[in-house]
């Protein structure tokens, strides 16, 4: 079955970097197109960045965008989100997509941006 694990949340100050990692599992990692999402307390969940199978092109957010980067390790079935100049307003879950005839999504992890 379809696992999606992601790590690296936690609390960061304004203009901080953090690192989140989603480990997919159960399905060919490297056939597959792979999203970040995120959702803060009472809103809905909104595409962050996604990558293509191979990592040739990427998409993003227009309130992320130069601020974060999305990329992928096909050999470690893995894929990244690295933030940098964190804002207050990027705190939310994070949450790792997969399609694969329906969504898949991880467990989610805590982003905290806060002084």
């Amino acid at each position: 079955q379809v696992q999606l694990v992601e790590s690296g949340g936690g609390l960061v100050q304004p203009g901080g970097s953090l690192r989140l990692s989603c480990a997919g599992s159960g399905f060919t990692f490297s056939s597959a197109a792979m999203s970040w999402y995120r959702q803060a307390p009472g809103e809905e969940r909104e595409l962050v960045a996604n990558i293509t199978r191979l990592g040739s092109r990427t998409n993003y957010a227009d309130s992320v965008l130069g601020r974060f980067t999305i990329s992928r390790d096909n050999a470690k079935n893995t894929v990244f989100l690295q933030m940098n100049s964190l804002k207050s307003e990027d705190t939310a879950v994070y949450y790792c997509n997969t399609v694969r005839g329906v969504n898949y999504w991880g467990q989610g992890t805590q982003v905290t941006v806060s002084s």
